[in-house]
Parts: C-alpha cells; structure tokens; sequence
C-alpha cells in the first residue's frame, strides 16, 4: 500500500529539524576543538561557542516538545535539560569545561543509543 505524503507542517518541521542538527554538530565541533586550543577566536571564543551550543540545542529540544509535549516527562526530556544547563554553565564558568564537555559527551551518546524503552519512560505519570 502506498504511504500519504506527509503534512506540510510536517515536512517543514523535519526539515528545521535537520537545519537545527547539522547547525548544532558544527557548534559542538568547533567548541571542542576551541576547548583544546584551536585558534578559533575569530568565532567568538569558547563563550559564545558555548552559547551556539547551547541555542542550537534548545532549539532541537524545543521542536522536540512542539512535536510531543509528554517529551518533557521522559528520561530523555530531562537528559536534554541536564545537559543545556551543563553547557548553558560552561558559558560562564570556564575552570570545569572540559570536564564538562567529556561528561557531556558520554551522557549523550549513552541517551542516544540507549534502549527506546529506558529513553522514553515516563519520569511522572
């Protein structure tokens, strides 16, 4: 059978959706390598790298809970708001970032490949 085309508003979303990752990868990459002393000052800095970091962030997680509000109950939603306000506080504290940046990055790539049924269950019913 075939499939229905997706709604337009759907469309468009998944699309922002994939703008917002690629935007957020290249931040995360170039904060990185900004925390490990790459000339990057012309981008701003480690400071406001971590502030496109954390932009680019809030607004994949934003869409995620325009697209399903419940997203905010589940261990992933909260994983997600862990992790803005850890970059969010390396924007102003500078002595534990790359520290946070390697928790960070586990933390992510443990969500990310985590089981479906740890990442989504519910934190409150």
């Amino acid at each position: 059978m075939p499939t229905l085309p997706a709604p337009r508003a759907d469309l468009l979303r998944r699309w922002l959706s994939v703008l917002l990752r690629g935007l957020h990868l290249v931040a995360v990459i170039a904060f990185g390598a900004a925390l490990f002393g790459a000339p990057l000052d012309h981008l701003g800095g480690v400071g406001r790298l971590a502030a496109a970091v954390t932009a680019t962030g809030g607004a994949m997680f934003a869409l995620d809970v325009w697209r399903k509000p419940s997203h905010l109950l589940e261990v992933a939603g909260a994983g997600v708001l862990v992790k803005l306000l850890l970059v969010g506080a390396m924007m102003f504290d500078g002595a534990p970032r790359l520290t946070l940046f390697w928790i960070i990055v586990v933390w992510s790539s443990l969500f990310s490949h985590a089981p479906a049924t740890f990442r989504h269950a519910r934190l409150f019913r």
